[in-house]
């Protein structure tokens, strides 16, 4: 498993807000690091899939546990 730097923790928020916390989040990291995300919206799985693409923040690896969501995004 990735080893996070941060971990932001976005359950029980539905879209945008995990991706509008996690924008801000990844903006207080430094290039390289990786954020931790877990969220529990079913749609975060295409929104943060997306969001790794436009932005440019590889997704490393994603996974479902439990009803939660857990993303892993490495600040580009």
């Amino acid at each position: 498993m990735v080893q996070e730097d941060q971990v932001l923790d976005a359950r029980g928020l539905n879209c945008p807000l995990p991706i509008l916390r996690t924008k801000k989040a990844l903006g207080e990291l430094t290039s390289g690091q990786v954020l931790k995300i877990v969220a529990t919206d079913p749609g975060a799985v295409k929104d943060f899939e997306a969001f790794a693409k436009q932005t440019k923040n590889p997704l490393l690896e994603h996974a479902e546990a439990a009803g939660e969501f857990i993303f892993f995004i490495q600040k580009a």
